[in-house]
């Protein structure tokens, strides 16, 4: 059935990539140390350099014009290999950050996979406790006992879903979207337009956005051919409710 998430082999993958992320981190964080060193050398140079020219001393006495235009020349490549060094830095530091995000997303993405996988997985026992609550009538005291702890259960378990984000979604009357829904059923209806959901057969379920299972639904037709039949019609041809449908 559409919507549901596929097995769990994507989990496997998570830890594979973790040695190439760390080194991956590891030799950009290096980059940026030796970048950082090499600017408080270049700046500690310059200093030095342009401390010498304000000075006007030099060692060579006989010629101190020539002396510091030396000096001066010897500052103005300091200061550009300063600069090319500290784009370098900033562009490298860039980089890493983008990673990192990059990196924060991917891995959400593949915890909400995961835990779409694993709830894909238990909805159908929700299925059953909601369909088996709705059959239960006790009439006895020990049955009412029984069906009081049966409901606790069936809380609890929703309960659950409720904490991890889980919704439901509400689809009679809206709108079919191939997105959220699949069409089970088709039939013709005088109160309904064509292409608004008549009925829910079984509930789908979303979570922060993200499909965990469709609904299966029976789209309306809009209004049929005088006196035509309105038995329900499967939109490719014949097809019947799947089985395991909850009509809640």
């Amino acid at each position: 059935m559409s919507g549901e998430a596929s097995s769990f082999s994507q989990d496997s993958e998570a830890p594979a990539e973790a040695p190439q992320v760390a080194s991956t981190e590891a030799s950009v964080e290096g980059l940026a140390s030796e970048a950082n060193e090499l600017i408080t050398q270049l700046e500690a140079s310059a200093a030095s350099a342009e401390a010498s020219v304000q000075a006007g001393t030099g060692s060579e006495a006989g010629d101190p014009q020539r002396r510091v235009q030396e000096l001066e020349a010897a500052l103005s490549s300091l200061r550009a290999e300063h600069e090319g060094v500290r784009s370098q830095y900033m562009r490298i530091a860039a980089d890493f950050d983008n990673f990192r995000k990059r990196q924060s997303r991917d891995q959400d993405d593949l915890r909400l996979k995961i835990t779409c996988s694993t709830l894909a997985e238990i909805l159908p026992v929700v299925d059953n406790f909601d369909r088996a609550r709705q059959q239960l009538d006790p009439q006895n005291p020990e049955a009412q006992d029984v069906h009081r702890s049966y409901q606790g259960l069936y809380k609890q378990l929703v309960d659950v879903f409720k904490n991890l984000g889980v919704s439901p979604m509400r689809v009679e009357g809206e709108p079919f979207d191939p997105n959220l829904h699949e069409a089970v059923l088709r039939e013709p209806s005088d109160e309904v337009v064509e292409d608004v959901v008549i009925a829910e057969l079984q509930r789908g379920y979303q979570l922060e956005g993200r499909v965990i299972r469709h609904a299966l639904v029976k789209v309306s037709m809009g209004p049929g051919p005088a006196g035509g039949s309105s038995a329900a019609n499967a939109p490719d041809g014949g097809n019947e409710p799947m089985a395991g449908a909850d009509p809640s």
